[in-house]
């Protein structure tokens, strides 16, 4: 089984080698940036119909959770093009981090459409890195599909548990890898080196419950599910909220 993985994922690469070509000559990566807010566009619209249950499922908590003047302060990390906005309770004062500062057009679209909140700003900054963000401010910080494509996870679940108040919370939704041993987690491994390089930086095959479950929380509600997707390789996902 290995070495069928190994043989198909070379063949894979080669077809794709146009972009690696042109990651190794450094024009990839820029030309990602430039595409990527595009795609996830398109691509948050058909994601949000087909998971809005479970969205609102998961949020629908999140009002808890705020401070004593009753207003929610929330931190959205990889905030792309604002998706979640329509899911967070009216009054909710709304901080966005996002390495890529070419989604912060999408996202004052996605403010304009959403009134019920409130925008405080947008940071350009890498969620390894919050230091724009005072150490425990935020009521609640949020991350979906983010975690797939962080370079260092362990390092963003620290930040995340500096900038919460104590007893704040971290919400999540992420795809990761699929079952050992599942035609999924067979091809999510033959194609993972491509798909890393074409939608930026995110693994197929990340175990990001591990990464949650060692986070040092207080409190951790975790559970897998199969999203309704259109998609197989992305179907198996984590959703859930920690709590510090």
């Amino acid at each position: 089984m290995a070495l069928t993985i190994l043989i198909l994922r070379l063949a894979v690469c080669i077809l794709a080698s146009p972009v690696f070509l042109l990651d190794f000559l450094g024009l990839w990566n820029w030309i990602c940036k430039k595409w990527f807010p595009y795609f996830m566009r398109s691509f948050t619209v058909t994601y949000n119909e087909q998971m809005a249950s479970k969205k609102r499922e998961l949020f629908s908590n999140l009002q808890e959770f705020a401070g004593p003047s009753g207003k929610l302060s929330l931190l959205e990390l990889g905030c792309g093009t604002g998706a979640n906005f329509k899911f967070y309770p009216p009054g909710c004062r709304v901080t966005c981090i996002d390495p890529n500062p070419n989604f912060e057009k999408f996202l004052i679209n996605s403010v304009a459409e959403n009134r019920h909140l409130q925008f405080e700003r947008f940071v350009v900054a890498a969620g390894e890195n919050m230091h724009q963000v005072a150490d425990g401010s935020m009521d609640v910080a949020v991350c979906t599909l983010v975690l797939c494509s962080v370079e260092n996870p362990e390092q963003i679940l620290r930040e995340v548990c500096r900038v919460l108040r104590p007893g704040g919370a971290f919400y999540f939704m992420e795809h990761v890898a699929a079952e050992p041993s599942t035609w999924t987690s067979f091809w999510q491994q033959v194609l993972d080196p491509v798909w890393f390089l074409v939608f930026d930086g995110c693994n197929l095959t990340r175990e990001s419950w591990k990464t949650l479950e060692r986070a040092g929380f207080s409190k951790l509600k975790l559970q897998h599910i199969q999203a309704p997707l259109s998609l197989e390789l992305v179907r198996p996902h984590i959703c859930g909220y920690a709590v510090k």
